[in-house]
């Protein structure tokens, strides 16, 4: 893989980990302030955090993987 795939690559996993934050803050902020009321935002909520974890999860296998290749390792 080349550099300014690299590059891109960091910037992608960079940007779904902020993603995947946001989602967590908002299921953070649905159990800290909403709940009782909004019991049934819990499955569309947590979904979204799930998803956007493993997207994160995901990219970055794919990154540490490169990296791993791109030193010989």
């Amino acid at each position: 893989m080349k550099d300014a795939e690299l590059q891109a690559l960091r910037k992608e996993v960079k940007r779904a980990k902020r993603i995947a934050s946001e989602k967590a803050g908002e299921l953070h902020d649905l159990v800290e302030e909403r709940l009782p009321q909004a019991y049934k935002d819990i499955p569309a909520v947590s979904q979204a955090c799930f998803d956007a974890c493993e997207a994160w999860a995901e990219l970055n296998a794919r990154l540490n993987a490169a990296e791993k290749e791109a030193t010989g390792a």
